[in-house]
């Protein structure tokens, strides 16, 4: 079965949670495309959360999700309210979200959480998700040490769930290896930004499309939360600091306001340019459909053309 048939969408794909981006309304932009759009609920509080969902609800018959962070402080009220509003496909990151399949699954929803390990898989498997999105370190935002080509198939075989590929997906010939793993679908995000629909600040998608291969660079090591991110002042500054053993909390005040630095008030200097290292693929701003029906339609030319060789 492949995504398309699994959630009851137009396209294998889904759009990642992405915090401060992935808003009601853009979600619902997503999924009215044909892909499975997903509200980030990032550090958002339940109610403010209930208001993009309901936005979203308004703006899209189609199915749709949300990503739930689990580190977020208003957790516990967040998972409640997602079964209350009856969301159609929950995605989770930063943890196990065990504790809440029950009450998700009561709800009537899919979970699919994000795995960057296959020991993580195996333990949600065991918990009751119906889907893992194995995510390798290429992807933008924080990041796990594995890449895709290596973590999708050993998870595929680790485990009996449907996988969704996602970090390293731009076109149709990364969706096509992907499928080749074993993945039922891809899970995109980076190239999305640079979508018209997308709430980024224009320096943001202007920033993406002058980027190159080695335009990014990963934060955080040192403190155990990698973060993939286009190369700037701040980036390189956080670096020296953590080259200069820097505590936790001295990286954390720096960065503090950081991704709305870069995504409301467009400064591409201090603020956190979220992205993943597919940015160097992106070259125009434009509507999501089109940005969907050319990734899928480039990924049957792919295949097609393999097929033959």
């Amino acid at each position: 079965m492949r995504l398309d048939e699994f959630l009851g969408i137009k396209y294998p794909i889904m759009q990642g949670g992405m915090a401060n981006i992935a808003t009601g309304k853009f979600a619902a932009a997503v999924s009215n495309a044909g892909a499975l759009g997903i509200i980030a609920s990032g550090g958002m509080p339940a109610e403010a959360l209930r208001k993009e969902i309901q936005e979203c609800k308004q703006l899209t018959d189609k199915p749709f999700g949300v990503n739930l962070m689990l580190m977020n402080p208003d957790v516990e009220n967040i998972a409640k309210m997602v079964a209350e509003e009856k969301v159609p496909v929950i995605t989770t990151g930063a943890g196990s979200p065990g504790r809440y399949m029950e009450m998700w699954k009561a709800s009537g929803a899919k979970l699919i959480p994000v795995v960057a390990s296959v020991a993580l898989a195996r333990k949600l498997e065991k918990e009751g998700a119906d889907a893992v999105i194995a995510e390798g370190g290429e992807s933008g935002g924080h990041v796990g040490e594995m890449t895709t080509m290596a973590l999708v198939p050993q998870v595929v075989d680790a485990v009996e769930l449907p996988v969704i590929a996602a970090g390293g997906i731009a076109d149709g010939r990364q969706m096509a290896a992907a499928f080749a793993l074993g993945a039922i679908g891809v899970q995109i995000g980076t190239c999305l930004l640079v979508s018209e629909e997308c709430p980024v600040h224009e320096n943001y998608k202007k920033a993406l499309i002058k980027s190159r291969d080695n335009s990014t660079i990963v934060t955080g090591r040192s403190l155990g939360a990698p973060v993939r991110i286009l190369k700037n002042k701040m980036g390189r500054e956080y670096l020296k600091m953590e080259q200069k053993g820097a505590s936790k909390e001295e990286l954390e005040q720096f960065t503090l306001g950081g991704l709305r630095r870069a995504v409301v008030d467009g400064d591409m200097d201090m603020g956190s340019v979220m992205s993943g290292q597919v940015c160097g693929q992106l070259k125009e701003i434009r509507p999501i459909a089109q940005i969907l029906e050319e990734l899928y339609s480039s990924y049957q030319t792919c295949i097609s053309g393999l097929a033959k060789s």
